[in-house]
């Protein structure tokens, strides 16, 4: 990454990678923290694809036929999971009292 020195202070993490059948793309899901940063970081990634690309290539040319042509993609599931834990602790439930019965639709 020729841009890790820019983006001081923020890490990037590939959680999941789907590959198509034919190995020819291979759809690659980042989680960017600080979340702050996503759209400027990802940009830069996308920006950096053919290089990405091209260091894959070099180091997997013995084992893959076809390198594949990657695309990024923010997984924002970090941030959901600590909005909906945010959430819970900000608004607690009350106790239930004896015989109270919750009826859920």
């Amino acid at each position: 990454m020729l841009y890790a020195r820019e983006l001081h202070g923020t890490l990037i993490t590939v959680t999941a990678v789907r590959i198509s059948p034919d190995l020819g793309i291979a759809r690659t899901h980042l989680s960017i923290f600080p979340s702050a940063n996503t759209k400027e970081v990802l940009a830069k990634v996308q920006e950096d694809a053919r290089a990405i690309r091209f260091d894959l290539g070099k180091r997997v040319r013995h084992q893959l036929r076809i390198v594949p042509e990657l695309f990024f993609h923010v997984d924002d599931s970090l941030d959901y999971l600590e909005n909906i834990d945010n959430l819970l602790k900000s608004d607690p439930p009350a106790p239930l009292k004896e015989g109270e019965v919750i009826e859920l639709d």
